[in-house]
């Protein structure tokens, strides 16, 4: 039987340790905490590769009740390797 893992809710996220079957219920859970804890805008490192956990990612955030918008991050902030989500408001 798989343990929980524990992550720690920051205004970012790695997903480079996951399997891309575990990203969609990972986000969910994930934002949810972020929406909790007040974040309105967080980044999601998918890293650049050939694209597949990036559009796995994409494809979640635009289903997302939690989401108002995203876009690819700032050069600074892993450029193509990473989303930035901004979170609705309430």
């Amino acid at each position: 039987m798989d343990m929980p893992v524990l992550i720690p809710i920051e205004d970012w996220i790695d997903l480079h340790t996951f399997h891309p079957s575990e990203i969609p219920s990972l986000l969910e859970e994930y934002l949810l905490e972020c929406k909790k804890k007040g974040f309105r805008e967080v980044r999601i490192i998918h890293g650049k590769g050939k694209g597949v956990q990036r559009n796995i990612v994409h494809s979640f955030l635009k289903k997302s009740p939690l989401v108002e918008t995203f876009k690819t991050a700032e050069p600074e902030a892993g450029s193509w390797g990473a989303t930035t989500a901004y979170l609705k408001k309430g």
